[in-house]
């Protein structure tokens, strides 16, 4: 079994989570944005983010001999462990549900925002819970100071939110009077008649069927009125007129859940309840991920197949049939799954190796997020000068949280 010993080797593996961690989002995104249903998404997610931790288990859990109260992957599941079972499947519940949430939140309040809100949560209050889990092997003199610079960076991302926001108002405000669409009325009007009307979907593409329903418009820069409004028109969940705060508290919901799943897999591999029978190896990373995965995998695909039948947030109804024809962009979606399934496999073993309260310096996935968001999707593209340096102020102060949380590296004692 291949053990990270080493605080350089748990840093790199901490870097590779965060770009994992941070990637997988905008792929979900880009699917969202381009029509295809999210029950569908979620579905091709499930299947590759189990695979990566089965992976993962077959392959660093069964190199090598068994050491010293680290059994092998296989050796371990014949042992009587479940009090510690039952941890990592809880992580992995609450872990799941706060990923299905943020699907939803994407659309609502933005792929940026979403992550800077979650993130946040899960390290005042996640950040903290470890700490004390780890019997305080992480320097607090460092990593506290670093949980503050988290949340600086949230106060200035709500900040970039509302400046970009009111852009966007007076974008779509000023597009009002000058851009038509070929049917002679105005485009954002159209579209509010068409969030309201109970049109049906074409399942495949998301798109309606309605042939008498056409934009006949070219497609638009990032970053303009006519943008905001094609997207609004092409994308799976529509958000035009919805209120703030369905999408915030989606957000905030998801942040509590994610909070909550690295101190559950903390005590499923260190036992700090003693939980275990005297002489029961504690579960090792792997085993522990193997498990966590499982339950993560039931939840998901079980939500997921039933919210194809009874959907929330205005989507149109689907069927596991629909869901296996759909093929369009499920290669991106499969991708995503071992993505997030690699970056939290290695975010697992780096806090094992230096603590898992310095291992949630991978909660800085902003940075990441928000450079796809800029690059693929024209997040904050012909902004005022103002969001520019509010955006340039929070990517600064998430780039000094990572560093400070990774500084407060402690080693745990074997």
């Amino acid at each position: 079994m291949y053990i990270v010993e080493d605080k350089g080797g748990a840093i790199a593996l901490m870097l590779a989570a965060l770009l994992f961690l941070g990637t997988w989002p905008a792929v979900l995104t880009l699917l969202e944005r381009r029509g295809r249903l999210p029950q569908h998404t979620y579905l091709d997610y499930s299947l590759t983010n189990l695979l990566a931790a089965v992976l993962i288990a077959l392959t660093f859990g069964q190199i090598g001999d068994s050491k010293h109260n680290m059994p092998n992957f296989f050796t371990q599941l014949s042992q009587d462990n479940w009090p510690s079972i039952l941890f990592a499947m809880a992580g992995g519940i609450v872990l799941s549900l706060g990923n299905l949430a943020t699907q939803y939140a994407w659309a609502f309040v933005g792929l940026s925002v979403t992550e800077i809100i979650s993130s946040s949560i899960t390290v005042v209050i996640g950040t903290t819970l470890n700490y004390f889990l780890d019997d305080r092997i992480n320097r607090a003199e460092v990593l506290f100071p670093g949980v503050g610079c988290f949340l600086v960076a949230v106060c200035l991302g709500s900040a970039v939110h509302s400046s970009n926001a009111a852009d966007n108002e007076k974008k779509l405000s000023g597009s009002s009077t000058n851009y038509k669409s070929k049917t002679g009325t105005n485009r954002n009007q159209e579209l509010k008649v068409l969030a309201e009307k109970d049109v049906p979907k074409d399942l495949e593409n998301g798109v309606p069927r309605d042939s008498d329903y056409t934009l006949n418009v070219e497609k638009a820069k990032a970053g303009t009125a006519e943008f905001l409004i094609e997207l609004e028109h092409r994308r799976s969940i529509k958000v035009l007129g919805s209120n703030i705060f369905i999408g915030l508290g989606i957000v905030f919901f998801a942040g509590i859940c994610f909070s909550l799943f690295s101190p559950a897999f903390n005590l499923a591999t260190n036992d700090q309840w003693h939980t275990l029978k005297p002489g029961v190896p504690h579960l090792v990373v792997y085993t522990a991920f193997f498990y966590f995965s499982i339950s993560c995998f039931i939840i998901g695909i079980g939500l997921n197949i039933w919210f194809l039948y009874y959907p929330v947030l205005g989507l149109p109804r689907s069927s596991f049939k629909a869901y296996l024809k759909d093929w369009n962009g499920r290669h991106w979606a499969l991708l995503a799954g071992l993505l997030c399934g690699f970056g939290n496999g290695f975010q697992f073993m780096g806090g094992q190796a230096a603590g898992y309260a310095a291992a949630d310096a991978v909660q800085a996935l902003p940075l990441v997020s928000t450079f796809w968001g800029v690059l693929l999707f024209g997040e904050y593209r012909k902004s005022s000068k103002k969001t520019y340096v509010l955006l340039g102020s929070m990517l600064s102060m998430f780039v000094v949280a990572v560093a400070v949380l990774m500084a407060s590296s402690g080693h745990r004692k074997t």
